[in-house]
This record gives C-alpha cells, structure tokens and sequence, in this order.
C-alpha cells in the first residue's frame, strides 16, 4: 500500500472521532413575561432604541458629536479593543493545532571512528507531524478559543455602551448644570432689583435695615449658589474631555439656554433583553467555553497519537542531492498514555467542570441584574415624569406667590420677610423642576443602557 493509501483510514478515524466534552446547552434562565414598571412614559414596543447610534433619539447634534469623537478617541475603548485583539489572536493559534506542523533541517558534521576514520556526514530533510485528533481535543480547544474571542467581542460591546451611556449622562448633567446657572442668574439680577427697591424704601424712610440686611443676604447666597453650579459644571466638562479622549485644558462645550425633555424611551420584551445585552452574550459565551474545557480535560485520560513524516537526503561524502542518498520515513512518531499521575486529570476533569459551573451561575446572575437594571430604570423613568409633572405645578404657584408677595411689599401690605420667604420658595422650586428634568435624562439614558443600546445581538460578534 502506498503512503498516501495508508493514511486515508486513519483519516477517516479522525474525522469520525468523537469529542469527550458534555453536549453543550445554555444555561436556563426563566424571563419574565412582562415588564412590571411598563407605565405611560415607557410604552412598550417590539424594538427598543434605535440601532447603533441609540443616542439619536434625544435629538442633540451636540450629543451626536461627542459619541461619535468617544468612539474614535475613547482609551478606554482602546484598551477593549485590544484585549479583542488578543482573544481573536488566541482562536487563531489554538485553529493551528488543526493543521500539520511542518520543518526543515539541514546538518554537516565532522567525525572520526576507529573502523572508518575521518567522515563528514551532511543532511538536508524536510519533516511533518498530526495530532489524531480521536478524542476531541483539538476541536475543543478551538471552540474553547472561539467562545473565548466571541465573548470578548460582546465585552468589547459592552464597554463601548457603557462608556457611550457615561458619556450621555455627563452631558445631560453638564446641560443641567447650564440651566441651573441660568436660573440662579436671572434669579440674581431679580434679587439685585429688590435690594435697589428696598434700599430706596429704605432711604425714604418706608423700609428698616433689616430688610436691607435680609435683601442683601439672599443676593449673596444666589450667588454663592451660582458659582458652585459652575464649579459642577467645569467638572462635568473635565470629565467628558477624557471620555473623548482630549485634554482637560483644551476642551470645552458653550453653555446652551434650556433642558431638553426626556424622550418616550421604547421597551422591548423581557426575552429580548437577554438575546441584545452585550454582558449576557459574554456571560453565555464563556459558559460555552468552559464546557469545552471539559472536553479538552477529559481527552487526557486517552492516548494521543501522532503521525510523522519524513523525507530528505544524508550523505557522508561526496554528492548530497542524488537518488542513493534519499532517505524517507513514515509511521507514528509517538502513542503516549500516562497511567500513574497521582489523581492530575481526575483533579484536572473535576476544577473543569467547577469552572464550568461558576460561570453557568455567572450567566444566571447576569440575566437577573439585567432585569432589575431594567425594572429600577423604568421605575425611575415613570416616577419621576410624575414628580415632574407635580413640580411644573409648585413652580407655577411658587412664581405667583412670589409676584403677589412683591406688589403687596410695594403697596406697604406686606414685610420684606414675605417677599424673602417667597422669592426663596420660587427658587428653591425651579431648581428642583430642573433636577428633576435632567434625573430623568439620565434615568432614560440608563433605561436604554439596560435594555441593550443599539447592540443586535451576540452574532454580530
């Protein structure tokens, strides 16, 4: 039989050779059937915020241009793409393992022996060795390694979400932040109008230094008010020129007038959530790898066999390259079975398996933060649409309390404690109006966060 004749049945061995890993089923982890907190601020639909630029529903240019600078200068998003990078590097190396190795050797030396004196042998031999991959080793070892970059892939995702959700919410709070020196400002030049006012009353003899003294100190405190805004504000800008990978120094954003609403965030269904999270599909993907791990551990209690080839010249004098001189082998170059290895594949087989049930109830654990992430999102969204609703109505009564308070303090009706007590009421009210507003910016953009973002799902990875 010829060479190549005598490997065929043993390829046909390798091919038909079963794997010694568990047949491989994803953890099981029952969905909810509905959202609990779904509410009129949180409609229900069958697809969640928009695909891949999932910030486009709050309709801010700016926005828009600061998620797209993250996504190209992020170091953050670098770094997770370069362990992306290793994982990918890893599959490859461990898919060699598939294919022959295959090397050349070339020697002359010089020796003496008794019965024949001084020769020089030289040699020139090329030479090939397969792994029969019988017991699945190999096969495992390369879905393990698959696994492994998929769910580097989906942290890759989950990183780039994270740090785009972190980037909204910044920025929301940055806008907050701008609407809040807003108000203290114009609330300032209506405090600096009423010290003229009681000043001159004072002058004329209608008012005493006291409510000189209370104008005075609510003028201060405004302002006071409005310089640590704006220290929040630097902050907030400091930390959204690291997100977009630029120096503190040499960032910043022009204040805008006025917070945008919160937008009417879709929900999906609860099963969708596990099927477009980046975490889960990382978390079922390192299960899958760690089940085939179970089969690479549990080849080793069977012999591994390798098939070698050779072939070449050797001479020990004169013309190297000539038909006398060829030399060939065929045959395994090795059959290896350990029997006494003091309990190290059974301990090998057993810390297997406990891996592989660390990260099954990783994966559990994973899907059940998805879902409260979810329902505390949604919980946020809708209570706080409500508070805000009832704070638009306390700022409305708080302005009018206020301008009343002022006419009555002109017509001599009233103190200037009223007026204080007033003006502090309708301040104390915007204010809260405008936490509340930009609360809810962040609620939706975490709500979104939860649900997945523009992720598809873990094929895509």
């Amino acid at each position: 039989m010829r060479a190549p004749e005598a490997l065929l049945p043993l390829a046909l061995l390798g091919l038909s050779a079963c794997s010694a890993a568990p047949t491989y089923t994803p953890p099981v982890v029952t969905a909810p059937a509905a959202f609990r907190d779904t509410g009129p601020w949180t409609p229900a639909a069958a697809e969640t915020a928009q695909s891949g630029d999932w910030w486009a529903v709050f309709a801010d240019p700016t926005l828009d241009g600061l998620e797209q600078r993250l996504s190209a200068g992020n170091a953050s998003l670098a770094q997770a793409l370069a362990r992306y990078d290793q994982a990918r590097a890893l599959a490859r190396q461990a898919r060699a393992d598939r294919y022959p190795s295959v090397g050349i050797d070339a020697g002359a030396a010089s020796q003496r022996t008794i019965s024949t004196g001084r020769t020089d042998p030289v040699g020139l031999s090329a030479s090939a060795a397969y792994e029969l991959d019988l017991w699945g080793r190999v096969r495992n070892q390369v879905a393990a390694g698959r696994a492994d970059a998929q769910a580097s892939a989906a942290d890759l995702a989950a990183v780039r979400l994270s740090l785009q959700a972190q980037l909204a919410d910044a920025y929301f709070q940055l806008r907050g932040a701008d609407a809040q020196i807003a108000v203290l400002s114009s609330t300032a030049d209506a405090y600096r109008q009423a010290l003229d006012l009681t000043r001159r009353r004072q002058a004329g003899g209608a008012s005493s230094a006291l409510d000189t003294g209370r104008a005075e100190t609510q003028l201060a405190a405004a302002l006071a008010q409005q310089e640590q805004a704006q220290a929040d504000r630097a902050l907030l800008e400091h930390a959204l020129a690291v997100l977009v990978g630029e120096p503190a120094s040499s960032f910043s954003l022009a204040a805008v007038q006025g917070l945008s609403d919160a937008p009417r965030t879709p929900v999906s269904t609860p099963s969708a959530v596990l099927q477009r999270r980046p975490d889960i599909a990382a978390a079922e993907r390192r299960v899958a790898a760690a089940n085939a791990r179970i089969g690479v551990a549990r080849a080793a209690w069977f012999p591994t066999v390798t098939l070698a080839a050779s072939g070449g010249w050797q001479s020990t004098g004169g013309e190297l390259l000539t038909t006398a001189n060829r030399v060939w082998a065929l045959g395994p170059a090795a059959a290896a079975l350990p029997l006494l290895d003091g309990g190290a594949r059974k301990a090998e087989v057993a810390r297997s398996r406990a891996v592989f049930d660390e990260a099954a109830a990783g994966y559990r654990q994973t899907v059940l933060d998805a879902f409260r992430e979810v329902e505390d999102q949604m919980a946020l969204a809708n209570r706080l649409a409500a508070a805000q609703a009832r704070q638009d109505e306390a700022v409305d009564a708080a302005v009018r309390t206020a301008a009343l308070a002022t006419t009555r303090y002109r017509e001599g009706a009233a103190s200037y404690l009223d007026v204080v007590t007033a003006q502090t009421a309708e301040l104390d009210a915007r204010r809260s109006a405008l936490d509340l507003r930009t609360r809810r910016l962040a609620a939706s953009v975490d709500l979104i966060r939860a649900l997945g973002g523009g992720w598809r799902g873990r094929e895509e990875a």
